[in-house]
């Protein structure tokens, strides 16, 4: 394989990211670029692939869960959930930490945002943990972590992003999410537990412990969000609708929610369309860039040469997971999980079919390292949102969120072990 074209081609993407450049520009320059190489009409094949990647049914969902994590950011689920799960939390070793994680899980189901599902659970959850005296190092590590949790546990806007990008259906995605966010709570969990036992000196004085009369009886607060998860959740598993049907249903019993609690008033709606409008249109404009790519490296047969590469170098489908996960370590500390997810999807998906890898396992696979790089810098986003909410120095936050990361990996480990974690639950229910 002359691999003199396709370095160049990944140099002047690197130079053009490092420069500033929009990455959906940049996307767009390089597939120009790679085109450029063949006798072929251009602009026409650029438009007629921009189009493309437009009109996939599967994306109408994406703005609508934006906006639904929106809507919700703004009412008073956050508080309600913190006041709900406190109570039955105080009698876990690690106490209110472990709202971090409980909440995070739970908005999570209805958000399908990491930033949104951070932001959202943290500026609750935070200043109460403060006030309480517990350790800031645990408490911004619990939530940097935890609030990874938005991309993998479905509604999941990587999932829709990666469905769309390889055609492959996006509620059988999000049926494989399942049981790995749980997993990976659970270690979470764990670790905070561990932790407090070996560290009692670092636990603030434990408070009036309520009855467990009292404590089933404040989880009622949480009755708005699981009609919410099961509204958006069990109809699609169910196979009531799909995944963009449910969406809008979601949006419909967000806005339900937030005019039941008082806070529906118009600048909120208005604030809130306007998120989602941007963020969508944001992702929108990096898939077409990411379809310009795709189309000229199909072209060029750049993924085709590259799959045979690796085939040469005999490596197996461990030591090519090893491989492939350091690779997406490394592009995490730069580049966001969107565009994550289409340049692997544009250059590495014909390696890992021939790798004889599940593309719904390595979906999973996937959302899981780009969540490692949300809290991962220069470019962890999980990160940047905790700086905002604290003013905390981001190195500091970084550091606090190492156990996380190493979680993440073990969560990997686990799922190559394990692969029925991913795919299990999807054959299951859709071979009924």
């Amino acid at each position: 394989m002359d691999a003199t074209f396709p370095l160049l081609l990944v140099g002047v993407l690197l130079l053009v990211l490092g420069a500033g450049v929009w990455v959906s520009i940049s996307l767009i320059l390089v597939g120009l670029l790679a085109l450029s190489s063949k006798p072929l009409p251009m602009l026409d094949v650029v438009a007629s692939n921009l189009w493309s990647s437009s009109r996939s049914w599967d994306l109408a969902a994406l703005p609508m869960f934006i906006w639904m994590g929106e809507i919700l950011f703004r009412s008073r689920l956050s508080s309600d959930m913190f006041s709900g799960l406190a109570p039955l939390m105080q009698r876990l070793p690690g106490r209110l930490l472990h709202v971090n994680i409980m909440g995070c899980a739970i908005f999570a189901a209805v958000s399908g945002s990491s930033a949104a599902t951070t932001a959202t659970i943290g500026r609750i959850s935070l200043p109460e943990l403060q006030a309480r005296g517990y350790d800031e190092r645990q408490a911004l590590g619990s939530l940097a972590g935890a609030g990874t949790l938005g991309l993998l546990i479905p509604p999941s806007v990587i999932f829709i992003v990666y469905g769309a990008a390889i055609e492959e259906s996006v509620a059988r995605l999000f049926l494989a999410g399942v049981f790995p966010g749980m997993v990976l709570a659970g270690l979470m969990m764990g670790w905070i537990i561990v932790w407090s036992l070996l560290h009692p000196q670092r636990m603030p004085a434990a408070e009036p412990r309520v009855s467990w009369l009292q404590a089933f009886f404040a989880l009622r607060k949480l009755l708005p969000v699981v009609v919410l998860i099961a509204g958006v959740i069990g109809v699609i598993y169910t196979g009531l609708a799909s995944p963009t049907e449910s969406a809008a249903l979601g949006v419909a019993l967000s806005l339900l929610i937030a005019w039941r609690q008082g806070v529906l008033s118009w600048t909120a709606f208005r604030e809130g369309l306007l998120g989602a409008t941007r963020v969508s249109c944001m992702i929108a404009f990096i898939l077409a860039g990411a379809a310009v790519l795709t189309v000229a490296m199909g072209f060029t047969g750049i993924p085709r040469q590259l799959a045979a590469w690796i085939v040469t170098l005999g490596l197996d489908a461990n030591e090519l997971l090893v491989v492939l996960t350091l690779f997406f370590i490394a592009l995490g500390c730069f580049l966001d999980g969107i565009s994550l997810v289409l340049l692997a999807t544009a250059v590495i998906m014909p390696m890992v079919i021939q790798a004889g890898f599940d593309p719904i396992w390595f979906g999973v696979y996937l959302v899981i390292v780009i969540e490692m790089a949300q809290i991962t810098p220069p470019v962890g986003m999980n990160l940047f949102v905790i700086q905002g909410l604290t003013g905390k120095p981001l190195a500091r936050i970084a550091r606090a969120a190492l156990p996380s990361f190493l979680l993440l990996l073990l969560t990997i480990v686990l799922l190559a072990a394990f692969p029925g974690l991913a795919t299990w639950l999807p054959d299951t229910m859709f071979s009924r």
